[in-house]
């Protein structure tokens, strides 16, 4: 429970970064990561409506009947699913140490944790980690490309959509024989996942002023945060905003001081 209060935790004070870092820098100039911007536009709108008309009360609705401890074991089997592509991602840039854990925290929750309803690798410190085959792809040097909304999907690039196939490839749900349950536990988790983040979304709608811009910009700061594990390069063009920013509040008749 402490763990997942830590997650939560975490998961907030990256999002308010991401808010002060992006609200009240609303432009006009053109993005040039986003060429593709009437387009992307139309599709965050189609997304949106799709959203406000199906997901969002579908989600409320989930989460008004599933009891919380339900609705957290539900989290936690998918977590562990996916603990599967995050392993194999590991392995994939070398992070053979953190690889080994991860793979442990899979069997334990697997047997101990009741197909992964419970997060017991969490109390014998085995954390979850985040890796999708987009980093994997980053790690290799691959860019990630001009922005690009996704119909259904929603922020992505074209390295982004290579690691959607890739984490797809690596999900056991994809290999259920029955077409009917794949589509089942993706629906579920499409729906877990949304209902989990509905105060997200309150907070970024009344916090940006471009709400689309506001997502374009942190999916790629959440992206270059994740392929750098959390120690990105600064920005080029923030840095010499801050050079430039220094050099005007330097006085005009500075008189150098003699030691």
């Amino acid at each position: 429970m402490k763990k997942n209060i830590l997650i939560k935790e975490q998961a907030s004070a990256f999002l308010l970064v991401l808010i002060l870092g992006t609200t009240g820098c609303a432009t006009t100039r053109h993005d040039p990561r986003d060429p593709l911007e009437a387009w992307n536009r139309g599709v965050q709108k189609f997304n949106d409506k799709l959203d406000d008309y199906f997901m969002k009360p579908l989600a409320k609705g989930y989460q008004w009947i599933t009891p919380t401890f339900v609705d957290r074991g539900i989290t936690n089997f998918f977590n562990n699913i996916d603990d599967i592509g995050v392993t194999l991602n590991d392995l994939f840039q070398l992070k053979l140490a953190q690889g080994t854990m991860d793979a442990g925290r899979f069997i334990v929750n697997s047997t101990v944790g009741l197909a992964g309803f419970f997060d017991v690798a969490a109390k014998v410190d085995l954390p979850k980690h985040n890796e999708d085959f987009d980093q994997t792809l980053g790690t290799w040097g691959l860019s990630t490309g001009p922005y690009l909304v996704l119909p259904f999907f929603g922020p992505s690039s074209p390295r982004g959509a290579a690691g959607l196939v890739g984490d797809s490839a690596m999900n056991p749900i994809s290999y259920a024989n029955a077409t009917a349950i794949s589509s089942g536990l993706y629906a579920l988790r499409m729906t877990d996942i949304r209902a989990d983040n509905l105060s997200a979304t309150r907070i970024a709608d009344q916090a940006s002023i471009d709400r689309y811009e506001f997502i374009r910009n942190a999916y790629f700061q959440q992206r270059n945060y994740l392929v750098y594990d959390g120690n990105p390069p600064l920005d080029q063009e923030w840095e010499e905003d801050i050079d430039s920013d220094s050099e005007e509040q330097q006085p005009d008749n500075q008189i150098d001081q003699v030691p």
